[in-house]
């Protein structure tokens, strides 16, 4: 199954694909034959840990290279502007009680960081939002409890 991820999510985990292969392994390849002159490797703590570094370095690439082999790359500037919240659009909550507005772009899953304004389309809030336009009112099943907003505004950036 294909995960949607916006443009700028993919070139951020290649940008990251690039950090890994380019500087980290060949760094911790270096670090690994340091520790390994040092002599004894079962007590050797550099070693150990250097090669517990190696690994998660290796398994990050492979997440990384999997995710985006498996991702729909999908630019939300190119996409119809219909109105509609869509994967990718930023939109603009007010809620309905009272309380300060929000705006929140719905993501892919890796892309998600709530305190940058960064909600999976996966999320309670984003299934809630997706085909609701500007006027609406949303209720989303959260955590503390349902809560109304209503949308201000959708824009795809």
């Amino acid at each position: 199954m294909r995960a949607p991820i916006t443009l700028r999510g993919a070139e951020a985990l290649r940008t990251e694909l690039r950090k890994l292969k380019g500087d980290d392994r060949p760094a911790i390849i270096r670090a690994i034959a340091e520790a390994r002159s040092h002599g004894d490797l079962s007590e050797n703590a550099e070693y150990h840990a250097a090669r517990e570094q190696q690994g998660f370095i290796e398994g990050r690439i492979n997440e990384i290279e999997q995710r985006l082999a498996n991702a729909q790359v999908i630019d939300p500037a190119s996409l119809p502007d219909t109105g509609k919240v869509v994967f990718g659009a930023t939109v603009e909550l007010a809620p309905v009680h009272g309380g300060p507005e929000v705006r929140y772009q719905i993501v892919g899953d890796d892309e998600a960081d709530i305190r940058q304004g960064l909600v999976s389309i996966n999320s309670p809030i984003a299934r809630a939002l997706i085909g609701r336009m500007a006027g609406d009112e949303v209720e989303v099943a959260a955590p503390g409890g349902a809560r109304s907003f209503e949308v201000l505004a959708v824009r795809l950036a």
